[in-house]
Order: structure tokens, then C-alpha cells, then sequence
């Protein structure tokens, strides 16, 4: 007797899903906390294409004395204009009405969600590319130089010493606390790693404090509040070739969410190693879609990689032909106030976007929409007030 199981009609049996999808990193802003809308009227700053911000210079201390005969000599300021021009941003996902009716996990929810989060790291994109090609910065060498092999080119106490120096001779800002001024410092967690082994840090958690080397309670360093964040830029694969330098391609697309991925030539790759997919970030252009990886095994030109992705591939889609190179990381660590950056944006809109929908669509409303959008922009309107320094960092995997 030929009995019907799940073995022979495997077609016909629904794999069991749990409800909830599993939830990514939550974002949130970074870059923002240094910047300060300019002007006190929002709503009248949006209507042109451009923002002007005006500066007045100071006065030379005065040498004049007071005559009994004749009059004290008046001087002049003087002023010049810096200038912001509002863009925009928006995303959008168009759903089925058979999606919304069928779907048994909890997709109807966890869209709102995503667009939510896309939309706040979107608008801070724009305030961390203002913050990390500013013109003030601090380097041990050229950047494509930068080794994680070499002492000197991580990120020690010196490079807040230095910062902190600088910006007070810059006489920049600071954020009112109540243990006095303070600025801010945002770096990713691959530098604060190298900082934390400074040994002059482990001196005082070895003499001082305990929670320091313990427990990286590190708050606050000559003046700068820490801000360690994974949102914080890094410019993957920007550093010096490695002795064993994979320099390849991908041979086929990628889509995110993917795990393994083709590529050119598998030459020097191996597992372990960490890779960094994208156009090298050399100057002032940053790729949003950059992106690093750790290879967990290849056969032959086909490599399974671990990502930032929500299941632990590649968080972003890739070309044919996007580069693949294993040279060494660098982290631009940013020193700064809460006027380093100035912001604009359309009041009606807001400051961090505008859902908008959702709204129904087509002859029988079978598609919902959901879209945000936001108008403003984001830029250093004074060089003097935000310091980079970039680092190499030790930790590759």
C-alpha cells in the first residue's frame, strides 16, 4: 500500500516560518550631532535655491590712545559669505494588495519599519560626507599608505591631544555639560580597538580606573566625548596593499542578502581574511554602497563571505566588475562642536523627513505605497571648525 507522505509530495507542504522577521541593526544618527541649523527662521531660508550665511570679523585689539587734540582713528570689519545649497532625498516601496493579504510573517509591519531607518540614514549619509572631506586634517602619511602594521599610523591618546590643541587654538565651540565644555569625537569600533591599546590608556585603567580596561568605559578623552558607533565612515580597503594582496573583481552580480558571490581570480584569497567590496575611496568621493566582508571558505572563484547583511551576507547589491581587495582599512576619526557642520531644511518637510502614504494605487487600489522625502542639505561653512584624522586600524577580521 503506497501511502501519501510528506517525503513524495514535498511540493505541497509549506515550510514553517516563524511570524516575525528577524530585525536588523538599528540605525540612528551620527554625523547630525555636529551640525546646527543656520539662521533662526527655517521656513525663509528653504524659498531660495541657495543659503547664504554671512561671517563679521573680529577686531584687532586696539593700540589707540585718547587724544585731548584730536579724534581716535575708526576701523573698518570686514565680511564675506559662505554658501549651502538644499537638495533633496526620498526612497519608496510600492507592495501588493495579494502581499499585504497573504503574507504570514510579519512583513506588513517590518516595511514601515525599513523605510523609517532608510530614511534616517539616508539624511545622515549627507551630514557624514560633509564631516569626512573636510579640508582640516591630520594623517602620519597619505592615505593609501596607511599600514595596519605600522605603530604610528593607528590611533593613539596623541591624536586627541593633537585634535583638542587644535581646535582650541581654533577657539571652535563646545557643548555645554554640566562638567564643563566638551566636544565630540566619532569614530567606528575599529579604531577605538587600537585606542583602547594605547598603552598610556591601560595605564590609567590599570592605576586609576579599572572599568577602563575592563570594561572600555572610555566616555571622555582630553576634552572629546566618545562617540564609538559601526555607522561611523570607514574607508574600506583605502589603505596599503597587503604582502599577500588580493586585488580582483566580481564575475557576476551580487544582490544583498547573497553569501557567496563569483569572482575574477581567486589568487591569494583565502578564509579569514577581510575584504572590502567597492570603488577605493581616495579622495573626497565616498560610494555608499561600500561595503566589508569576512571570506569564510572559496572553492575555486566561488567565495561564501560573512556580512553586515540582516543574515549575515552582504548588506548591499554589487556589479559585474566591482572591485574586490583586501588592502589594509582606514577610519577617519572626526573632531568637532555642535556648529562644526550648518544644516538647512524645508520646515514643512522637517528636519529628519516626512513619511509619506501609505496610499493606494492602481484601477482596483491592488498596490500600496509608502515613500519619505526630505529637503535641506548639510555643510562645513568653516574649515576651522572640524578636524579629520585618519588612521589605519590593526583589527582585520
Amino acid at each position: 500500500m503506497a501511502n501519501q507522505t510528506t517525503s513524495n509530495t514535498s511540493n505541497s507542504i509549506r515550510t514553517q516560518y516563524l511570524a516575525d522577521y528577524v530585525k536588523g541593526a538599528m540605525k540612528r544618527r551620527v554625523y547630525d550631532q555636529l551640525a546646527s541649523p543656520v539662521g533662526a527662521d527655517m521656513s525663509e531660508l528653504k524659498k531660495g535655491s541657495s543659503v547664504t550665511v554671512p561671517f563679521l570679523s573680529s577686531l584687532a585689539p586696539s593700540t589707540q590712545t585718547i587724544s585731548e587734540t584730536v579724534d581716535i582713528t575708526p576701523v573698518n570689519f570686514l565680511d564675506t559669505t559662505a554658501t549651502i545649497t538644499p537638495t533633496s532625498r526620498a526612497n519608496a516601496v510600492i507592495v501588493s494588495e495579494k502581499l499585504l493579504n497573504t503574507a504570514y510573517t510579519d512583513f506588513n509591519a517590518r516595511y514601515y519599519k525599513e523605510l523609517g531607518d532608510n530614511m534616517m540614514e539616508s539624511i545622515d549619509y549627507l551630514a557624514m560626507e560633509a564631516a569626512v572631506t573636510g579640508g582640516l586634517t591630520r594623517s602620519a602619511i597619505a592615505r593609501a599608505s596607511l599600514d595596519a602594521g605600522t605603530a604610528t599610523h593607528l590611533l593613539k591618546k596623541s591624536s586627541f591631544s593633537n585634535a583638542s590643541i587644535t581646535l582650541a587654538a581654533m577657539k571652535v565651540p563646545m557643548f555645554e555639560s554640566s562638567r564643563g565644555g566638551r566636544w565630540m569625537s566619532i569614530l567606528h569600533p575599529f579604531a577605538y580597538a587600537d585606542l583602547m591599546a594605547d598603552s598610556i590608556i591601560l595605564a590609567v585603567g590599570e592605576y586609576q580606573d579599572k572599568d577602563v580596561v575592563l570594561n572600555w568605559e572610555l566616555g571622555e578623552l582630553n576634552g572629546f566625548k566618545l562617540i564609538v558607533s559601526p555607522w561611523a565612515k570607514m574607508f574600506w580597503g583605502a589603505g596599503a596593499d597587503n604582502t599577500t594582496n588580493v586585488a580582483t573583481t566580481l564575475a557576476a552580480a551580487t544582490k544583498a542578502l547573497d553569501t557567496t558571490l563569483t569572482v575574477a581570480s581567486a589568487t591569494g584569497i583565502a578564509a579569514g581574511q577581510r575584504i572590502a567590496i567597492g570603488t577605493e575611496e581616495t579622495g573626497s568621493t565616498l560610494y555608499e554602497t561600500n561595503e566589508s566582508v569576512v571570506v569564510k571558505s572559496i572553492a575555486s572563484t566561488t567565495v561564501t563571505v560573512i556580512g553586515e547583511g540582516e543574515n549575515g551576507g552582504m548588506r548591499f547589491a554589487h556589479a559585474s566588475g566591482t572591485a574586490f581587495r583586501n588592502a589594509d582599512n582606514v577610519a577617519p576619526v572626526v573632531f568637532g562642536g555642535p556648529e562644526s557642520l550648518a544644516k538647512v531644511y524645508d520646515t514643512t518637510v522637517g528636519e529628519y523627513g516626512q513619511i509619506v502614504g501609505p496610499k493606494k494605487d492602481g484601477l482596483a487600489d491592488q498596490f500600496t505605497s509608502l515613500a519619505w522625502k526630505w529637503y535641506g542639505n548639510y555643510d562645513i561653512i568653516a574649515e576651522n571648525r572640524l578636524l579629520r584624522s585618519e588612521v589605519s586600524v590593526s583589527l582585520d577580521a
